[in-house]
């Protein structure tokens, strides 16, 4: 197997393959009861949300190289020593230990399945039939939210601190698959087991865009934490070279805001689409500009906003605006349901959801042709005849679980950008 090299210098560059996973029983095995552990608002129909995911998965499909965690999954498991290895830690850390010893016993794509799907508990004792969860394992409601968990993050792939327990198994999921899976070339960062340890980093994909080679720009708020942010520096500090990193401050409700992607992506070389209220009007969450150099923090600075200390870095960006610029009901409404939460394919090239109206509108003002998802599908459009465009999925039931394409993708690899 030709290995893939891990490179994601920019947020925009020419996608050559990304990590998807399609919802499934495990979105279904949510309840009214547990939809706030889960970390969800509302519970999802999976019939549904599979039929809209299957038009993400589909155009990919077309367009680049797919791969699917529950597959790269089973495939790792198959090497020596990873199985009963990645079964042991899940179930340490869960505290399931009991369970571990018949998982080992069970076939590979057994395992996969379950430690996404979740483990039924056995009723076979007093204190299992008295338990009110139904789950040894709880399923993984939110893996097809690949952004989060893991992170290409230049040459490199940073495994998430997710900010709730309920999702640790994710990043060691990906953990393995980066560490040991044939299909890819690279070195995995990880918060777990450093020297640096803290149990104060929390850190999570959505919070993090790579603008260029030296600008990353990333979110703070209830799912990155600022020492997640500082161990990030740390990290990049290694190399002693010269990089910005702008940090945006988030609010803690509504839930909308849960990462920095559902308020602020990047969609060309000279394009953002931003939810104004937050991004550009005046209010009281901060912007803060990091300088490194050589190693070593240069400065830090609070800033105007994101688009501002981008122009004094090089890149001067036309926002499109979340809900349109014309009335904040909608922008409010749209910004709910991952209006600006978009997937580049390419410079000018990007997914998202066809029910945030007034968001395509301002981007069809902006010079973006307006394709359907199904019309890419079926073969009747060829996205290669526009040279700026936004294909559009159906989201109706997909963003009640409270993301967008960017969340539900996670590339591995893109081309530079020809600045």
């Amino acid at each position: 197997m030709e290995k893939i090299k891990v490179v994601v210098h920019s947020e925009i560059g020419d996608l050559e393959a990304v990590i998807l996973h399609t919802p499934g029983p495990e979105v279904e095995n949510m309840t009214p009861a547990n939809a706030e552990r889960a970390l969800y608002s509302d519970i999802l129909n999976l019939s549904v949300a599979k039929k809209e995911y299957s038009q993400l998965s589909e155009v990919l499909g077309k367009l680049t190289k797919t791969f699917y965690v529950e597959s790269l999954l089973e495939e790792v498991l198959g090497l020596e020593g990873v199985k009963e290895e990645l079964i042991r830690s899940v179930c340490g850390n869960e505290c399931r230990n009991p369970i571990a010893e018949s998982l080992v016993q069970m076939e590979n794509s057994e395992v996969s399945r379950l430690l996404i799907e979740g483990v039924p508990i056995k009723r076979d004792s007093l204190t299992n039939y008295l338990k009110q969860d139904n789950y040894s394992l709880r399923p993984l409601h939110n893996f097809f939210f690949t952004r989060d968990s893991a992170v290409s993050l230049y040459d490199k792939v940073l495994i998430s601190k997710m900010a709730s327990k309920v999702r640790e198994r994710e990043s060691l999921i990906m953990k393995v698959i980066f560490d040991l899976h044939p299909a890819f070339q690279t070195k995995t960062i990880s918060a777990e087991n450093h020297i640096y340890e803290n149990p104060e980093i929390k850190m999570e994909g959505g919070d993090l865009i790579i603008a260029k080679e030296d600008i990353l720009i990333s979110g703070i708020g209830c799912r990155t934490s600022s020492q997640g942010i500082d161990f990030i520096l740390d990290r990049l500090n290694e190399k002693k070279d010269k990089r910005h990193i702008i940090v945006q401050e988030l609010p803690s409700k509504p839930e909308s805001f849960i990462h920095l992607d559902m308020a602020f992506t990047l969609l060309d070389r000279d394009k953002c689409m931003i939810y104004e209220p937050l991004i550009i009007q005046p209010n009281r969450y901060e912007t803060v500009h990091i300088e490194l150099d050589n190693g070593k923090v240069k400065s830090i600075k609070s800033v105007k906003n994101i688009p501002a200390v981008l122009k004094k870095l090089g890149m001067d960006l036309e926002p499109v605006y979340c809900g349109g610029s014309a009335d904040t009901i909608n922008q409010e409404r749209e910004q709910w349901h991952s209006g600006a939460n978009f997937f580049a394919i390419g410079p000018g090239k990007v997914i998202g959801y066809a029910r945030n109206i007034y968001t395509l509108e301002d981007m069809h003002k902006k010079g973006f042709d307006i394709i359907k998802a199904n019309d890419v599908i079926s073969g009747k459009v060829n996205p290669d005849d526009y040279k700026k465009y936004v294909i559009t999925i159906d989201g109706s039931e997909l963003s009640r679980g409270g993301g967008g394409t960017r969340c539900m993708t996670m590339p591995v690899a893109r081309k530079k950008v020809n600045w």
